[in-house]
């Protein structure tokens, strides 16, 4: 067996329910103390280091801000890679991946949004204005909250797997707006920093408490997605057992 059979075969061993969970039962300590271990040395490397000298102390927002804006993005970026599987590929997990996505991505946006709110007040002297930048991540939480809606609205499972699925790869478009948009537009926010390709414009100082809470966010994504993904599943098991039982009773009272 070639390397790239093998990972094929690994990949179709996980679409198995049972085996993602006995997988994610192995992986989530592990994954929750290497998330608690980044985010314990990237608060202590936050608090320890020097403020700017135009920002002051606010720049210390900058290392939960960016962080959860990344995460916000990624969240998006993961779901459209499941939505596509579970269009073309029919990969049994892939709609419970997307949906298990969805509550974290929200959350993650709106502290992205808040802790913006915050920076912006002393920098801009406002909480919010519709600058490209904030305004699609805005668009970003409205289709967050837009997909968790739609997903409790429609009952049937396989028809909302279809439709959401559309909708996510649609909505991905907004991603490089969010992205690009310090670029293409005249902002109030500030352009990349990090990511980017002479390299980052940021100081040692501050660059390695961001990528350090950065990392940190990163591990929190993947342990919460796993728990979640966990927890679709045990929901779907829960719901398919209750309907055969309604079907059960009916067809005893018939």
């Amino acid at each position: 067996m070639t390397y790239v059979e093998r990972i094929k075969d690994d990949i179709a061993r996980l679409a198995q329910p049972a085996r993602f969970l006995e997988l994610a039962n192995r992986v989530l300590p592990g994954l929750s103390i290497v998330t608690a271990l980044c985010f314990a040395i990237g608060l202590y490397l936050s608090f320890v280091s020097d403020g700017d000298y135009q920002q002051g102390e606010t720049v210390r927002i900058m290392y939960v801000h960016v962080p959860a804006a990344w995460m916000a993005m990624l969240c998006y970026t993961v779901m459209t890679a499941n939505a596509i599987g579970s269009l073309v590929w029919r990969h049994p997990l892939a709609d419970v991946a997307a949906r298990a996505a969805a509550p974290i991505g929200a959350a993650f946006t709106f502290v992205a949004l808040v802790t913006g709110a915050f920076w912006g007040k002393p920098m801009w002297g406002t909480w919010w204005v519709w600058d490209a930048r904030l305004t699609s991540m805005f668009v970003l939480f409205l289709m967050y909250l837009g997909l968790l809606a739609i997903n409790r609205a429609i009952d049937e499972p396989t028809r909302a797997a279809r439709v959401t699925a559309v909708l996510i790869i649609v909505g991905f478009v907004n991603i490089p707006i969010i992205k690009f948009s310090v670029d293409w537009w005249n902002t109030l926010h500030q352009p990349a920093s990090v990511l980017r390709l002479n390299g980052p414009a940021l100081d040692i100082e501050f660059l390695r408490p961001l990528l350090t809470m950065g990392l940190a966010f990163t591990a929190l994504f993947f342990t919460l997605h796993v728990a979640s993904i966990r927890n679709e599943i045990w929901r779907r098991r829960l719901m398919s057992h209750h309907r055969l039982a309604a079907r059960a009773a009916m067809q005893r009272e018939n």
